[in-house]
């Protein structure tokens, strides 16, 4: 859009829509720091899932650049497309099954209580307080709260070490001679940092000392090779963000519903990870001086506006109708119109490219 609609140059564009991700992810994190969980008594947003996937994301992201520069733009386009299309089929399936699943509930939740029968009245509660109670509990849980209360202090600043650590090095790096040795043991210690935090949560999980507590008792019994699964996630997405130049989160959502997160928790979750990834790279592009700070401003700032509009209209959308799945589609209507237009920008650029005879093979890694 940035550079259809405004006329920016591709780079300019890039770190522009950075910005304007990290002022849109910064809100909505800010608007979901208020939110409780959908069922269960909890915060929205699952601070032990964001810190086993987190480091790995940003790994993944730095390798990802490293290999945008490697690959020609022919294979990132077509990795684009068909990326894009299996991500927004799996999220539609996913959100079908959501929505029956839902219409199910709605109809159970519509039938007359069952009369109590005298035998099973000793010990138990009337049916007219149980339910009562279970509506003040509901109503607890979706009142807005504090957002300091939402917080989990540790997780959270385990997750900014991760990132102020890979932060430095990506910034000692843009001032080191690319292919040295020092370059590289530079980016080779990025492995540590991240591998060190995943490891301390994955531990946790598997010992039972922790859990992916937005997913009720089955997040309490997490084998090796559920925590593989996850931790290989979010590697990937790292690795294909930043290969594709796209914001962490936009390809976590459709992983964390894959992996059997709730959507309004999937959301919240991805849009909190995604911003330790956008604003690491605004801050990369503003030491490389790659965007107009007032057109940056401007834009985040209407992005900003953007974000908690649209997090408040989903938000009364969902109360209204009782369906969470209208994120879900959200998410996969959001996917599948990028694939389009994003594709046919690219496959424009190939013809262009074919037509100029220009080298369209691997770049060096070593020059930029």
């Amino acid at each position: 859009m940035l550079t259809l609609i405004i006329g920016f140059d591709a780079k300019s564009s890039t770190a522009l829509s950075k910005c304007m991700i990290t002022g849109a992810s910064v809100a909505t994190v800010y608007y979901n720091l208020k939110r409780r969980h959908p069922s269960l008594d909890l915060p929205i947003i699952d601070y032990d899932l964001a810190l086993l996937i987190q480091p790995m994301l940003v790994l993944g992201i730095s390798i990802g650049v490293g290999l945008n520069v490697l690959f020609a733009y022919w294979m990132i386009t077509i990795l684009l497309i068909v990326l894009f299309l299996i991500t927004s089929t799996r999220a539609f399936l996913t959100g079908i099954e959501t929505w029956k699943k839902e219409t199910i509930n709605k109809k159970e939740a519509a039938k007359p209580p069952q009369p109590q029968r005298a035998d099973d009245a000793e010990g138990s509660l009337p049916e007219d307080v149980t339910n009562a109670a279970q509506l003040e509990i509901k109503d607890h849980k979706r009142q807005k709260v504090p957002f300091l209360e939402n917080v989990h202090w540790k997780e959270f600043g385990l997750l900014c070490g991760v990132w102020i650590s890979i932060l430095s090095i990506q910034i000692a790096k843009s001032y080191t001679t690319r292919c040295l040795v020092f370059y590289w043991l530079l980016d080779l210690s990025q492995f540590p940092i991240a591998g060190i935090v995943t490891a301390y949560e994955a531990v946790g999980l598997y010992k039972g000392q922790k859990a992916i507590t937005s997913k009720g008792d089955a997040g309490r019994e997490l084998n090796m090779y559920q925590l593989v699964l996850y931790c290989t996630s979010g590697l990937v997405a790292g690795i294909v963000g930043g290969l594709l130049g796209l914001g962490g989160g936009f390809i976590m959502g459709p992983v964390f519903l894959e992996l059997g997160i709730p959507p309004q928790v999937s959301s919240a979750t991805a849009t909190f990870v995604m911003v330790f990834s956008s604003s690491m790279s605004v801050i990369e592009y503003y030491l490389l001086k790659r965007f107009p700070i007032p057109y940056a401003l401007y834009l985040t700032a209407v992005t900003t506006v953007a974000a908690l509009v649209g997090q408040h209209i989903v938000r009364k959308a969902i109360d209204i109708l009782g369906r969470a799945s209208l994120i879900i589609f959200i998410l996969a209507l959001t996917i599948f119109t990028s694939a389009i237009f994003l594709g046919g920008i690219g496959l424009s650029k190939m013809v262009e490219k074919i037509q100029h005879k220009e080298y369209m093979g691997f770049e060096s890694m070593c020059h930029m």
